[in-house]
């Protein structure tokens, strides 16, 4: 027995070696591509010599002699830092991720891939760059050199086997498009679904589901919708309408609305005079950050006094300061979710599908094969049929189907015209940098150092011409089409307004003709957007401190009449669930505070009973479309819901309820047994429901025990959807700024994740904590730690 116990731990002993020379090999290798921080290094191209400082977070200061060499040397970092998620974002533009994971990718990139977009950026290359073309090649040349320069393959490349490609000029452009993608609904399923409910239901019906506003509205120009007036037994009444069977029930995904806050003030709302602008964009959060800090300074004779000074955030993959501030204008987006995808509809001509009919006769169908390169595999042929309207995308019957037209397959949608705004030396500079720009349709919030604000739809808009219907299908026998560009000076814009303040956060912003100029792909609720425009109004004047503790509001102001409404239900209801939500909620926080219970409880009720109504009133679309029914995003449902709870007229009620008090209990019942299985009520906080799950794009590959390597802590989170503290496991505002134009020293920012991509990196997670907290931390970067210095 002692024998086998030694040979025992000898064996175990051996193991363990060979598990920390594996280790010890496998961070030897991994530390090979760590980037360079201090020192001299030789960057071919520079036109002189390149100053590169980073702070303790990593923030980079570049120091160069003009524009070209500050890109070129801007590359180089990105390279460093980032190049296998600059090569995810080329790669999900193009619909090239099988190459990197295998089968898995496919179907992504068979949706992807259909619209093109590598064929159409090499096709308008010269457009897309226009004069900036030296710079984005200095960039693309700096990139190259920033990954040679490493001593290995950057470690996600040697977890996958695979090896990095080199960076093309078409690929900034990729970088580009996939924020296309990002923020607009590339198959424009939305659409599609509301198209065929409104042709399966009766009118007053389709009204409610598709109310565009609500009493929470705050838009910049026009009134708050109000809540939908309920329609009488006489228009609609469900209880003699078709309803599926009681298990037919769709999940009603919760509204998501990628985008972001951005909000100013104007010096007559501010002490001295000064503007500030707070921008945080909300995206899906990872390890590193989407975005990059850095500041670039350079010589150019463009900018005011011929010197260029910007800091914010760039985007790995492109040359430029996408949201910050230049000392002269400070500038943010959010998305704006108008319309920027079409269906049309296409007629055959032939059994075959190879010609199809036009306003003049008939034109022949064009197909491209796509070939997908899989890691592992064989590459897979995608054909895909091409309309002069887009690519086919739907199929309706055997003589119609769909073709999708998307601003993005367009030339002139993309450019790099917002570069331009690191030359603006004022608010009129700033715009008409702006109306220049290629980018998805954003709102851009916009203020200057002489005190003054503005807003701008900032995009190429497409002309509908002829009368057109942007919510069915185009039809060319109308006289409906897509007819090019409409000149920039069509672009909503709102400049100094009289009170002082602008604010947007994925809102409609817009009513009357302006509105139908750029249509509805589903606005968030007003609610976040309201929030924000009466903090801003609250005060005669504010402060850099006033605008960021709006940014982190986590006030719970749109729930709190339905805690009342959970009270007051428990209160008549014979409902055990009921009584048990409403005893464990019964002191409202009114905060989505990481310990409230009550705010957890009141979010999960009130989204149950949502879900049920949604359901119900969309349970004769379900009957008539059958297989092709698809639950649409909804934002504005809170207009129909809240009404419904306070008149809950039986005509109106889902069928597989008996009463509403049915309803109402069951919805009770299904958050009761979610929470109830964790433990109990009363321990059961929203920060244990909203903990952050922000990790590499790889995390998920490793083993669970390794998986934290790859992740951010698991902290709790405060804040939800409906306030300005957007904060989800892995959704929120991936980077937060406020500043003043000239007074960028008194600015603040905040970026989760990270500067750096490489786990051993000192700047990996650098400034998260910061993030999570909320800490009022600097809009400059902080005193110089690391120094490199780039030669020609």
């Amino acid at each position: 027995m002692r024998k086998a116990l030694r040979v025992t731990g000898w064996l175990l002993m051996s193991l363990l070696v060979v598990v920390l020379v594996a280790l010890m090999v496998a961070l030897w290798f991994v530390r090979g591509s760590l980037p360079q921080l201090d020192g001299d290094r030789v960057l071919p191209g520079l036109s002189t010599q390149v100053q590169v400082q980073r702070d303790a977070l990593g923030v980079a200061t570049v120091d160069a002699a003009n524009e070209a060499d500050a890109a070129r040397a801007l590359g180089f970092l990105h390279a460093q830092e980032r190049y296998f998620e600059m090569d995810l974002l080329r790669r999900s533009a193009a619909g090239e991720l099988s190459a990197l994971f295998g089968p898995i990718a496919i179907e992504r990139d068979k949706v992807v891939r259909v619209h093109r977009l590598r064929a159409r950026a090499d096709d308008s290359l010269a457009a897309i760059a226009g004069d900036r073309l030296p710079v984005l090649e200095a960039y693309r040349d700096g990139v190259n050199a920033g990954m040679a320069a490493l001593h290995r393959k950057p470690w996600p490349y040697l977890l996958l086997q695979a090896e990095p490609e080199p960076w093309t000029v078409t690929d900034t452009a990729l970088a580009g498009y996939a924020m296309f993608f990002d923020l607009q609904d590339e198959t424009n399923s939305r659409e599609l679904a509301l198209w065929r409910i409104r042709d399966a239901v009766p009118p007053a019906l389709y009204a409610l589901v598709a109310m565009d506003g609500s009493q929470w509205d705050a838009p910049l120009v026009g009134p708050a919708r109000g809540n939908v007036a309920l329609p009488g037994p006489g228009l609609l009444d469900l209880r003699t309408l078709p309803t599926p069977g009681a298990e037919a029930d769709y999940e009603v995904s919760e509204p998501a609305a990628p985008g972001s806050n951005n909000f100013a003030v104007s010096g007559q709302r501010t002490a001295d005079g000064r503007a500030i602008v707070a921008d945080d964009m909300h995206l899906g959060l990872r390890a590193p950050n989407i975005w990059f800090r850095a500041r670039l300074r350079y010589a150019d004779a463009r900018a005011p006094g011929g010197k260029v000074d910007v800091s914010g955030f760039t985007l790995p993959g492109i040359p430029a300061v996408i949201v910050g501030s230049n000392g002269h204008v400070a500038w943010g987006f959010t998305n704006s979710y108008g319309d920027w995808l079409d269906f049309y509809r296409v007629d055959w001509a032939d059994k075959d599908r190879t010609r199809y009919r036009v306003a003049d006769g008939q034109q022949a169908l064009r197909v491209t094969s796509e070939w997908i390169r899989v890691k592992g595999g064989a590459p897979v042929e995608l054909k895909v049929r091409e309309t002069r309207w887009g690519p086919i995308t739907a199929e309706l019957d055997d003589r119609t189907s769909l073709a999708l037209r998307w601003t993005a397959q367009l030339p002139g949608s993309l450019n790099f015209g917002l570069a331009d705004l690191a030359f603006a030396g004022n608010l009129d500079e700033g715009l008409a940098a702006a109306d220049l720009a290629g980018i998805p349709a954003q709102n851009l919030v916009i203020g200057d150092s002489t005190g003054r604000i503005g807003w701008r739809l900032t995009a190429q808009l497409p002309e509908r011409a002829g009368q057109c219907d942007p919510t069915a299908p185009l039809a060319v026998a109308d006289g409906c089409r897509w007819n090019g560009w409409l000149p920039a000076t069509e672009n909503p814009s709102l400049v100094d307004p009289a009170d002082g303040v602008l604010w947007t956060a994925n809102n409609r912003t817009l009513d009357g003709d302006a509105l139908r100029l750029v249509g509805d792909a589903g606005y968030a609720n007003g609610a976040r957007a309201r929030q924000i425009r009466d903090a801003l109004l609250a005060k005669d004047k504010l402060t850099e401190a006033d605008l960021l503790a709006i940014q982190l509001d986590d006030r719970a102001l749109f729930l709190a009449r339905w805690h009342q409404a959970l009270l007051d239900e428990a209160t008549r209801s014979p409902s055990a669930d009921l009584t048990a939500l409403a005893d464990a909620a019964r002191t409202w926080d009114g905060r989505a505070s990481v310990d409230s219970v009550s705010y957890r409880i009141v979010r999960g009720w009130r989204w149950e009973v949502v879900e049920r109504i949604q359901n119900g009133l969309l349970a004769p679309a379900q009957v008539a479309l059958g297989d092709r029914f698809v639950m649409p995003d909804l934002p504005q449902m809170e207009s129909v819901a809240w009404p419904l709870l306070q008149q809950r007229p039986a005509h109106l009620l889902p069928r597989k309820f008996e009463s509403w008090d049915a309803l109402l209990a069951d919805a009770a019942r299904a958050v009761h047994e979610s929470m109830a299985a964790q433990g109990p009520l009363a321990q059961r906080t929203w920060g244990e429901r909203n903990t952050a799950s922000i990790c590499h794009p790889l995390a998920g590959a490793l083993p669970a025990l390794a998986r934290g390597w790859l992740c951010m802590p698991s902290d709790p989170l405060p804040g939800d959807g409906n306030m300005p503290r957007v904060q989800g496991p892995g959704f929120g505002a991936s980077q937060r700024m406020v500043v003043s134009p000239g007074h960028e020293a008194e600015g603040f920012i905040h970026m989760p994740g990270g500067q750096s991509g490489h786990l051993l990196s000192p700047f990996w997670g650098a400034g998260h904590a910061a993030w999570v907290n909320g800490d009022a931390t600097p809009f400059l970067p902080g005193q110089a730690e690391y120094r490199l210095q780039l030669s020609p």
